[in-house]
């Protein structure tokens, strides 16, 4: 099929590519002239692995291509992809004046009948809102097209996003034109060639409600294990122990049920809040999810307390030796990362912090952290170690699972470790002398 993705951020860009991998001639449009100018030069805005090596290959095949102007590539296009940016408005609720604007602009440009799909995270009745922008535009300009909008939310896990879209454990499609369902059947259908069962169709609202309650519920089971750890400390228990024996439970499961410091990213706080929005603009007060909101920003200051506790109020001349600042890894995505707020509490009392992150320095550099006086980049996670007074993890890539534990102790000032990722043994470290503090273990 001939498509159209507007949008070359992270949803766009990863379904575009993909698309294009399963034989699609897929055009991705955004309205941003330098970033369109670097994709066609195999440049990519984001850090997801396998996605580069990906886009070029398509991009040579002819199967991928970008572009800046909409207009020129409606004509023979099928399906059109709506995945511009949703952000946070400032009452919480998801700002759609990007999706609403894409809208328009195909109202202006369509001339045949085309199947619109919002693959933006948006509120319940967004396709409402968008059939009727569009067709305000159509009836500006005399035409009578018809076309359908369709919901069709997407479910990648940044750091494994490839792997999500070209083998997903499902694909939820809500649409009232059974027409436009099977046009969309036909286009998912390689990627579900054992079991279409996996793709699920349902009404453009419940699929809209979907996304969100998804993105809510895991986020639910993540701030539930962190309050748990929390009560763990206090009573003596070891979380990391209640873990493993909750998880055997095959009702509850393993996933997202690691105590830690927080979640974070570009999906579940701003998700988290819109559905809490959303509950509130019907009537409706969503205690439960307003409890997973407070429980997670309280989470993201439990590494800085347990550091002021060890050293005190007054962290003047203290310098602490930071791995991670990614909100998780296999990303460069800093959105709300526990880093951000850990940082900023430490420096703040005085304290100076040597960083090192695989993939997200630069976006902590030039944006989330750059004003910030005190902060030191380095290019090795041992190379923060030199004259800190403590190690603080804070992301779990895989090169920080099995540290050179001696090279610590040689390096760091004291043998002090704080893990908010609950990453290593706690025996271990404790017999070769480290103080060592995890999330949940007293």
């Amino acid at each position: 099929m001939n498509l159209t993705v507007i949008g070359t951020g992270y949803v766009g860009l990863v379904s575009g590519t993909c698309f294009a991998e399963m034989g699609n001639t897929v055009t991705c449009i955004d309205i941003d002239k330098d970033k369109i100018q670097k994709l066609t030069q195999g440049i990519i805005p984001i850090y997801e692995p396998g996605l580069e090596t990906m886009v070029k290959r398509n991009y040579i095949n002819k199967t991928l291509r970008f572009s800046t102007k909409l207009s020129e590539h409606l004509e023979k296009c099928v399906i059109v992809f709506i995945a511009v940016g949703t952000p946070m408005g400032d009452d919480g609720s998801a700002d759609l004046q990007y999706v609403l604007q894409v809208a328009k602009e195909i109202g202006k440009s369509m001339t045949h009948s085309l199947i619109i799909v919002n693959k933006s995270t948006v509120p319940v009745g967004t396709a409402d809102k968008v059939h009727a922008k569009i067709k305000e535009e159509l009836d500006k300009r005399n035409l009578d097209i018809s076309f359908d909008v369709v919901s069709n939310p997407e479910f990648l896990k940044e750091g494994d996003a490839i792997n999500d879209f070209m083998k997903p454990d499902r694909v939820v499609i809500g649409s009232d034109s059974e027409e436009a369902l099977e046009k969309m059947r036909a286009l998912y259908s390689p990627f579900f060639r054992s079991s279409l069962d996996r793709l699920i169709t349902m009404d453009v609202r419940s699929a809209e409600m979907t996304k969100y309650v998804a993105n809510a519920m895991l986020a639910t089971k993540i701030s539930f294990m962190n309050e748990i750890a929390n009560i763990c400390e206090l009573v003596g228990a070891d979380v990391n122990k209640v873990r493993i024996g909750i998880g055997s439970d095959s009702r509850i499961g393993y996933s997202f049920i690691y105590p830690g410091s927080g979640y974070g990213g570009s999906c579940f706080p701003k998700d988290v809040k819109a559905l809490k929005k959303t509950a509130q603009e019907h009537g409706y007060e969503a205690r439960l999810i307003t409890s997973v909101e407070d429980v997670n920003n309280a989470q993201k200051f439990v590494i800085s307390n347990k550091v002021i506790k060890r050293f005190g109020e007054d962290l003047s001349g203290k310098i602490f030796s930071i791995w991670g600042l990614a909100f998780k890894p296999e990303t460069d995505d800093m959105r709300e990362a526990p880093a951000i707020y850990i940082i900023k509490e430490l420096v703040n009392r005085g304290a100076k912090i040597q960083a090192y992150d695989p993939k997200a320095m630069k976006e902590a550099k030039h944006f989330y952290l750059k004003d910030l006086k005190g902060v030191s980049y380095f290019d090795s996670k041992y190379e923060t170690l030199n004259n800190a007074d403590a190690m603080i993890l804070l992301t779990e890539w895989k090169e920080f699972r099995s540290p050179d534990f001696e090279e610590l102790q040689k390096q760091l000032n004291q043998p002090i470790i704080f893990d908010g990722r609950n990453q290593y043994n706690h025996e271990r470290l404790t017999k070769m002398g480290f103080e060592y503090y995890q999330i949940g273990r007293k």
